[in-house]
């Protein structure tokens, strides 16, 4: 029996999305392959055995699987062959109604087995804010000549909803004196992360035009960051517990085919000119018009932080890939990389920066208050706050063609006691 899907014209989750991830249920605890379709699930594994895939080159067994690696691994024809598949059934009404879970009911896992993350420092709003409030006193030199990253936790990375613990570090207490304790600046930065599809064997190159073969997908990011201890250990190898300790990602990943409708051309031209293994070939279509918004959930009233776009950034996902790759360290299926904090430069009438992605900016490195929309002050995050990750593509009421990423979301709980 065949089910109508009604889309909600809020949803992310769009005829024109179709995005991948990993679910289970209560009937069937085994993760396994999904879709999103407007407030459904649709279960990879038993579409799969309804024959609707019959036809494909294609061996159904990787819907399966508890990851989407198998899936992700395979030729991105045939990847996009059975996405175009699953947009012809549901636009006929021919989607097996055994096959549909409401997404209230279905627990997220990560979509990936994730064999390596790196994150990158490329939005040059961010980087020239972070450099005014002493992370740096000038923007290095060689920040213009190649996207800047470092080798994050692939052990950190969790699924939402999953809460945050605060951690626990060495930093400098308010006498300048080194102590060990429970972070007191805790911040969040809005990013997004690319997962890479098609592996690049070690040893070998990736040219930045191939660089579409090998990115199965984005999806929202929130790389936590701990400042205090970030500010300890900065010098001189750079972050390590600061950002190792909890890394929030959406858990339905959207295909780089979904996104094709919204390519287009940085926000800020590059100079000095790229390298020419960072040389996309088009400005047109060398970024991503991706609107993202950040909030706090804060005694239960959720309000607005900030709001920015990945097309700002200054070194594309598709440069940072290539960079990535160039030194031959080789990528596997499911590796992740984070963009880098996404930050903007619009101000409100009243000179208030509107596109600030962390609250280590928009407090100026915790020396000032934030006014909250209910009337009371942050500096960082407290226990119990949540933050909430949200993008969309197009209109996000669903008019035209449009789509969203769902939510990463994460509470802080407190640090474990002595």
């Amino acid at each position: 029996m065949s089910s109508k899907i009604d889309i909600p014209p809020n949803s992310p989750f769009t005829i024109h999305n179709i995005p991948f991830g990993v679910i289970s249920t209560k009937e069937n605890d085994k993760p396994r392959c999904a879709t999103a379709i407007g407030s459904y699930a649709l279960d990879l594994t038993a579409y799969a055995k309804e024959g609707r895939l019959e036809g494909h080159a294609f061996p159904f067994e990787v819907f399966s699987q508890p990851s989407l690696n198998a899936f992700a691994a395979l030729p991105r024809k045939t990847r996009a062959a059975v996405r175009e598949a699953l947009i012809r059934d549901i636009k006929e009404d021919n989607v097996p109604k055994s096959c549909l879970v409401d997404l209230d009911v279905v627990t997220m896992h990560l979509p990936f087995q994730i064999g390596g993350y790196s994150d990158f420092y490329c939005s040059l709003e961010h980087v020239q804010n972070c450099s005014a409030l002493g992370m740096g006193v000038n923007i290095p030199t060689n920040w213009y000549y190649a996207p800047s990253v470092y080798n994050g936790r692939a052990s950190s990375v969790v699924p939402s909803p999953q809460p945050i613990r605060r951690p626990r570090g060495v930093y400098y207490d308010t006498d300048g004196q080194p102590t060990y304790g429970a972070s007191q600046k805790l911040d969040y930065e809005l990013e997004m992360g690319v997962f890479v599809s098609k592996p690049i064997e070690q040893g070998s190159e990736m040219k930045i035009q191939d660089a579409e073969e090998h990115i199965f997908g984005l999806v929202l990011l929130n790389d936590w960051s701990a400042r205090d201890i970030q500010v300890f250990e900065m010098k001189p190898l750079g972050p390590f517990h600061g950002k190792g300790f909890g890394t929030s990602i959406s858990p339905w990943v959207v295909t780089l085919d979904a996104l094709q409708p919204f390519r287009c051309s940085p926000k800020t031209k590059q100079e000095p000119a790229p390298f020419p293994h960072l040389k996309w070939p088009r400005n047109e279509d060398a970024t991503i018009d991706v609107k993202l918004q950040v909030s706090l959930i804060r005694k239960g009233k959720k309000m607005e932080m900030a709001t920015s776009n990945l097309k700002y950034l200054y070194w594309t996902p598709f440069q940072q890939l290539a960079h990535h790759a160039s030194a031959m360290c080789g990528m596997g299926t499911g590796d992740l990389i984070g963009t880098g904090t996404v930050s903007g430069d619009a101000q409100d009438g009243e000179g208030r920066k509107l596109e600030l992605g962390c609250l280590y900016e928009a407090t100026n490195a915790g020396t000032r208050d934030v006014q909250l929309p209910d009337g009371t002050t942050i500096k960082y995050l407290g226990d119990g706050d949540e933050v909430i990750l949200q993008a969309w593509c197009g209109d996000s009421e669903g008019n035209g063609v449009s789509l969203g990423f769902g939510e990463c979301r994460g509470v802080v709980l407190p640090a474990h006691s002595d």
